[in-house]
């Protein structure tokens, strides 16, 4: 578990890592941004909708839960989408749907309306391009698949230092319905990057290779639940639907908190950017350390780190009493929050490999899909019974660092990992050259007819030697003397008695 698996995907060719790969980056920078920070995001609006519905926090808290329950339920639904049809169709009708989403919420009449466009539909749509664009990146990038995880993973800070203060603009200048309807037409852009997943292409074969390969191999399953046979995917599935119940509440409360605690809206917003500044170097920073030789083996184990780090800050943030001790809480929450979201992923891909990455990821976020829609809520229930944000942190600090612990404690005591290379006992037992390896295969020959033992040895060592030695002679010509005195006796042994003398070649 942990370790990195090299292989060729689905279509037999081997990940470029590089070239048409950095296109299908940029893509996934941008998908990924969409599906993280919209959320969030969406948060700013919180305030207007409680005015406008006469709704409390956990009732809004309801529409970004809804919509991280979509974009990780649906998980199995566009893994049999993108088996039967393939990456670039889905993530264009997914483009299609998240902005429709958006759009009808602007004109939503009850918080109902919100929850059903925004949660259900954009919420899809979100879901039908984060997922699809994972498995595109997962089949470009092999060796570099760290970085290319930290540097995709990037896209969601990047987007939420800009969605987050762009909604806030926008519900000054339009309200929050004309807010919308602008955040639905900048999704449009995600049937863009669905144009770029490009599949791969195997090199040009034979048709008669072509025909006994397509006999040859068993058509593809439409979701594979093999992978529940693997203990380490289902620890990692255990401890990812723990870790979700608290990751995503501090990010959706911090603004309210801020805001609760006398702080100016914009004030407040700018959390969420400073947040999300620090998250932007964090996850490209761990995708490099992530992609270390001595790293890479382990990096479940440096996933458990972050996750310590995460619930850790979530704990001591809980403390906080004004606006510069949550600034301080955002810039450490951004860092651990920045590793857990480079690393999720590029565990899950190193556990099961390319071929059933694609149903995996979708089995994995159906599992989260009930811890997703279960947090934030929950979290938003706990603030309305006790008026108190630090209980709200508390829960979601514990709730992190016991998904750690299950994690790293279950990794030690029932993953057993397979020796990469042999012991220093082993490889000085098998530093022999080639000669000595084909002298070894004759031993058991040479020992049946010599006796065996050290006598044996030497004596089969010698008698290869003779017989070396005699191939030689036969096959040296120029090895055979022959005396003149022997062919002047030869000459007069074959004279006949009248006096003729006989060559030897007609002799015959």
């Amino acid at each position: 578990m942990g370790g990195a698996v090299v292989d060729t995907g689905d279509s037999g060719v081997k990940a470029p890592d590089g070239g048409w790969g950095w296109a299908v980056l940029f893509g996934c920078f941008v998908i990924t941004g969409f599906s993280y920070a919209f959320p969030k995001a969406v948060s700013v609006f919180f305030k207007e909708l409680i005015r406008e519905f006469g709704v409390g926090y956990s009732d809004t808290a309801w529409i970004s839960s809804i919509l991280l329950a979509m974009l990780y339920g649906s998980g199995p639904i566009c893994s049999i989408l993108v088996n039967r049809f393939g990456c670039r169709p889905v993530m264009m009708v997914g483009g299609l749907f998240a902005s429709l989403g958006m759009i009808l919420a602007s004109f939503s009449t009850s918080i109902i309306h919100i929850y059903l466009s925004t949660g259900v539909i954009t919420g899809l749509g979100l879901a039908l391009n984060f997922q699809p664009s994972l498995i595109m990146l997962n089949r470009y990038f092999s060796e570099k698949r760290p970085l290319a995880n930290g540097l995709a993973a990037a896209g969601s800070p990047v987007a939420l230092c800009c969605l987050s203060p762009l909604g806030q603009v926008l519900q000054y200048k339009y309200g929050w319905r004309g807010g919308f309807l602008i955040l639905g037409g900048i999704l449009l852009n995600c049937c863009a990057c669905g144009a770029l997943m490009r599949p791969l292409k195997a090199p040009k074969k034979t048709s008669e290779v072509d025909e006994k390969e397509k006999k040859s191999k068993p058509k593809p399953k439409l979701l594979d639940f093999s992978v529940f046979k693997d203990c380490g995917f289902l620890i990692y599935t255990v401890a990812a639907a723990i870790m979700v119940l608290g990751l995503f509440v501090p990010p959706v409360f911090v603004v309210s908190y801020a805001k609760e605690l006398g702080n100016e809206d914009t004030k407040s917003a700018l959390l969420l950017t400073i947040l999300g500044f620090i998250d932007i170097f964090a996850r490209p920073t761990c995708g490099i350390i992530a992609g270390l030789k001595w790293v890479r083996p382990r990096c479940v184990y440096l996933f458990s780190f972050a996750m310590i780090f995460n619930g850790t800050t979530d704990l001591i943030g809980s403390m906080a009493k004004d606006y510069p001790s949550l600034v301080v809480f955002c810039i450490f929450f951004g860092i651990s929050y920045g590793m857990v979201g480079a690393l999720q992923f590029e565990v899950l891909m190193a556990i099961v490999g390319t071929e059933k990455f694609s149903s995996a990821i979708g089995l994995v976020l159906l599992v989260e899909a009930i811890a997703v829609l279960v947090g934030p809520p929950g979290a938003g229930r706990i603030l309305d019974a006790t008026k108190n944000y630090m209980f709200v942190f508390l829960l979601a600090g514990c709730e992190v660092v016991l998904a750690a612990l299950v994690l790293a404690i279950c990794n030690m005591l029932f993953i057993k990992r397979k020796p990469q290379q042999p012991d220093p006992p082993a490889k000085m037992e098998m530093a022999i050259t080639e000669t000595e390896m084909e002298e070894l295969n004759k031993e058991p020959k040479d020992n049946q007819d010599n006796g065996g033992g050290d006598n044996g040895k030497k004596q089969a060592i010698e008698h290869e030697a003779m017989a070396k030695s005699d191939d030689k002679k036969v096959e040296e010509p120029e090895s055979i003397g022959v005396d003149s005195i022997e062919v002047e006796n030869t000459s007069k042994k074959m004279t006949e008695p009248n006096g003729v003398v006989v060559e030897p070649e007609s002799s015959l």
